[in-house]
């Protein structure tokens, strides 16, 4: 059979392939993906809208005479804010970003803005993330990002040194928007791992919000972090579920029929499988928050459905397929996530009120949220050990599975991970004693 009477085949095949593709993805909604995750409470929810406030602040060239500002104002005292800096001060390393001290909420914040249409500097931060190019921490991240963080790191160090032995009681809270948001992901991890530069700050005084991230680290580090890192993202948003490369992406925005033909071919080809135990393909990171404000096929403008918020630290499942919506560029707005993520929160303190709980019961009710994510997490970790996931081991300050040490000249850390081998079997509660704090000190942490 001569190639050129195989091409017809070959076309129809390609044709069919793309077609139950498409089938598939009108039949895949937003809430599919997290109807099975448990709700958030409204405590554990209530910085979003704050940390959307002071990331679209930056957007401000003079936050004492703000241009944009939302109704109600950003919620930022210009006198609180320590650095600000623009793209020139930043030589386009990293989008502009501020160091902000909030004394109503006792956080150190390190804000950071999404990316700017305007400016090539950002486009070449984003799309540097060659698969396999960045690594850390013994996973793999978005190189051009890690960059990003590290000039962040190295910038404010001895600002946010100052204000940590300052402010020895307030929390390092690292919040970001879009391009942001993936640079305030690893800007955490950054921190977590070089505590020492920053007064020997304490891991739990350590928390990151990534608003609409990009997909930015592995998925052993986007579970090992998931106690610290929380990315929030709003029903349809594209970007945490865009699994091409970046610079494919962008380059097939001019012809959106290529970008549908690329994510066709990874979706029918590649299996789930395959797709976890790939070390190098990068998620979105940390405990994941999915926003539902609308009924699936419905668009923003149309009567909406009681809000709510689902959150969870899954491994597999994390946000892998593209929701094809009207919708799907315009929930990546931070305004249009300002806006839901509010009234969602509104909508969640109201019903609250309406059950009327006593503030003891209020407290209590908290304690026990922090150790149902301390579970959540250690289930996330066992669930990744069974999936066989590349190097799923745990940080260094929950212990080790394994300690596999470099040499004492190498110069470099240690780097921890386990496997589950045949020669060495234990048990998972063996396994989990070593990875996670036990029951005396869980309870020293909640209390």
């Amino acid at each position: 059979m001569s190639l050129a009477s195989c091409l017809p085949i070959l076309e129809c095949v390609y044709c069919l392939a793309c077609a139950r593709w498409v089938w598939k993805k009108f039949r895949y909604t937003a809430g599919r993906e997290s109807e099975n995750w448990g709700l958030a409470a409204a405590n554990e929810f209530e910085p979003v809208p704050r940390f959307c406030r002071y990331i679209l602040s930056v957007y401000e060239d003079d936050i004492r005479n703000p241009i944009w500002a939302p109704p109600g104002g950003y919620g930022v005292d210009p006198d609180w804010v320590i650095v600000k800096r623009n793209h020139e001060d930043t030589r386009g390393r990293v989008t502009p970003y501020m160091v902000y001290v909030d004394h109503q909420n006792g956080e150190i914040v390190v804000a950071i803005r999404g990316l700017n249409l305007a400016k090539e500097s950002d486009y070449f931060v984003l799309l540097d993330d060659k698969l396999g190019q960045g690594e850390f921490d013994g996973g793999y991240v978005h190189n051009g990002l890690l960059k990003a963080a590290q000039w962040v790191m190295e910038a404010e160090a001895i600002v946010l040194r100052e204000l940590v032995v300052r402010y020895p009681n307030y929390t390092l809270t690292l919040a970001g928007h879009s391009l942001g948001a993936g640079v305030v992901a690893l800007l955490t991890m950054l921190v977590v791992e070089n505590r020492e530069k920053l007064g020997n700050l304490e891991r739990k005084r350590i928390r990151c919000f990534a608003i609409a991230p990009a997909r930015c680290v592995s998925l052993n580090l986007a579970v090992r972090y998931a106690d610290i890192i929380n990315s929030v993202v709003l029903q349809d948003d594209f970007l945490p579920r865009t699994t091409v490369a970046l610079g494919n992406a962008f380059n097939s925005l001019f012809c959106f029929p290529c970008l549908l033909c690329i994510n066709c071919l990874k979706d029918t080809c590649t299996m789930e499988e395959k797709m976890l135990k790939d070390p190098r393909r990068l998620y979105a990171p940390g405990r994941l928050y999915h926003i539902i404000v609308r009924k699936p096929f419905s668009s923003a403008k149309k009567p909406k459905i009681l809000p709510i918020v689902r959150t969870a630290i899954p491994v597999d499942g994390r946000f892998e397929h593209i929701v094809l919506s009207r919708d799907m560029t315009r929930d990546h707005s931070i305004i249009q996530i300002l806006t839901e993520s509010q009234r969602t929160l509104d909508s969640m303190l109201e019903r609250d009120q309406s059950m009327d709980i006593p503030a003891q019961q209020r407290m209590v009710r908290k304690a026990c949220l922090a150790k149902e994510h301390m579970q959540e997490h250690r289930a996330a970790l066992q669930r990744a050990v069974a999936l066989d996931v590349p190097q799923a081991y745990a940080p260094s300050s929950y212990g080790t599975f394994r300690e596999l040490e470099q040499g004492e000249n190498s110069g470099k850390s240690r780097r921890f991970s386990f496997t589950l081998s045949k020669t060495r079997k234990e048990s998972w509660d063996d396994l989990a004693g070593k990875l996670l704090p036990t029951d005396e000190s869980r309870e020293k942490v909640l209390k």
